[in-house]
């Protein structure tokens, strides 16, 4: 085994992309149970883990530790294997992955009282292993499948998107000219969202390995664990997180250490909400646009109110049913849901909504994200969220309902609120008070769990 994995070790750094920019031994890669953890300590952790992993195409990354997770998804790609990314390490989610990729495998760092199949509990990384390599050379095959990342099922099925090491490579670019100019270079990353989201992937695994940026192990969701997490790391300071957490660490009142900017994704960011944020923690909003298909490639100042801004070498081309992505990390166009405005020659966008939140009653018009929005203006609304079902009427029109998190309000209130607002047809029928939205790691609202409160 030993000597078919430093074959392919060779191999790889004949003629790939580097596994590790920025390596220079001593620079620190991540901060890991309050210690700074340099980039030849990490190569020795990947190496030591991707020779006890068992020959496989592809392994499930479980890992909640993020320095786990780092080391194992390197470990993984290192044995030429693929990260699967499910959009939930539940239990169901996970199955469904695995049994998409017969003779897969899991890892992870916990020792899990209901592991899935073939699953392997990685040993503590507190001990750096014995190693006579250097880090520098290690290198992956550009056209290597890294990863898999699932959607999130929000608009459905979870769906796979395979992910090369090429692709990350030219993603990454687009993130770091934005960061760079925003922060300068050398900066440091704590993040809200789990590593296995395509979002918490660009902002928290890729930037440490493709730059010279470190980032906390931790991922910190409750406000004073955000601001003890921002506290073990040094200036400049970046938070990558979401609306959901952003609003939460606002309404807390819990002072954080100073940061450099803050980044954010998965749900539109309200104006309000960003401009509070500027204000409160005296650093730019930087609001980052893609998807899993695509990986981001368009960012704003979201307190100004900015149009969106493409990344260099990315051009959209409206169509009837959405925007045509043309990107340098895709090998083909790729068409989202979105619709789009263009402006600036086309380099410049204002986002009207999704194809599939149009909606048209009795001759008249509104979108899901404008109901929702308009819903979440209420005084008294928490969270809520406006959606279509499944069903039609006997007119075959598909009905609208909503859930809101609204503890002092009832629900002829929240309507009586809303008539204002919207055209009678768009009201929300049934419009149901909720504790809490079921809303996942990184904020956002499968579909089925909505129905399910239904």
């Amino acid at each position: 085994m030993a000597i078919v994995f430093e074959s392919f070790q060779r191999d790889q750094a004949a003629h790939g992309l580097p596994l590790l920019v920025a390596g220079q031994p001593e620079r620190t890669v991540a901060w890991h149970q309050g210690e700074a953890v340099s980039a030849a300590r990490f190569m020795a952790h990947v190496q030591a883990i991707a020779a006890q992993l068992p020959p496989a195409a592809t392994a499930v990354n479980l890992c909640e530790d993020r320095y786990a997770f780092l080391v194992a998804f390197c470990a993984i790609a290192l044995r030429g294997q693929a990260n699967l990314l499910p959009s939930s390490r539940a239990p169901q989610a996970v199955a469904e992955v695995m049994a998409a990729h017969p003779g897969c495998y899991a890892v992870g760092e916990l020792a899990l009282q209901n592991p899935p199949p073939h699953y392997r509990h990685l040993p503590a990384l507190s001990v750096t292993p014995d190693t006579d390599d250097g880090c520098a050379w290690l290198a992956l095959p550009s056209d290597q499948v890294v990863a898999i990342g699932y959607t999130s099922g929000s608009t459905g099925v979870p769906k796979g998107n395979v992910k090369t090491w090429g692709s990350f490579h030219a993603s990454n670019a687009g993130n770091l000219r934005m960061l760079h100019a925003a922060v300068g270079k050398g900066f440091h990353v704590v993040a809200t969202v789990p590593p296995q989201h395509m979002y918490g992937m660009e902002m928290s695994v890729l930037l440490p390995l493709l730059d010279d940026v470190s980032v906390h192990a931790g991922r910190p969701l409750f406000p004073a664990d955000v601001a003890a997490a921002l506290a073990e790391v040094p200036a400049p300071r970046v938070l990558v997180t979401t609306p959901v957490h952003l609003r939460a660490l606002i309404e807390s009142g819990v002072a954080l250490p100073p940061i450099a900017a803050m980044v954010s994704a998965t749900a539109p960011m309200p104006v309000e909400l960003a401009q509070v944020a500027e204000q409160r923690y005296g650093a730019p909003l930087l609001e980052v646009f893609g998807s899993t298909e695509t990986c981001v490639f368009a960012s704003r100042r979201a307190a100004a109110d900015e149009p969106w801004t493409l990344f260099d070498g990315v051009h959209l081309h409206p169509q009837p049913d959405g925007t045509q992505v043309r990107a340098p990390q895709l090998d083909e166009p790729m068409t989202l849901a979105d619709i789009v405005t263009l402006h600036d020659g086309g380099r410049r966008f204002r986002l009207r909504g999704r194809h599939a939140d149009l909606l048209e009653i009795a001759g008249k018009r509104a979108s899901l994200g404008d109901l929702t929005r308009r819903l979440l203006s209420i005084p008294g609304v928490k969270d809520g969220v406006v959606f279509q079902l499944d069903d039609g009427d006997a007119l075959g029109v598909q009905r609208i309902a909503a859930l809101a998190v609204a503890p002092a309000m009832s629900e002829h209130a929240i309507l009586d609120a809303l008539r204002s607002a919207v055209d009678p047809v768009f009201l929300p029928r049934p419009l149901k008070l909720v504790d809490a939205l079921p809303r996942n790691e990184t904020g956002k609202l499968p579909r089925a769990a909505l129905l399910a409160l239904l």
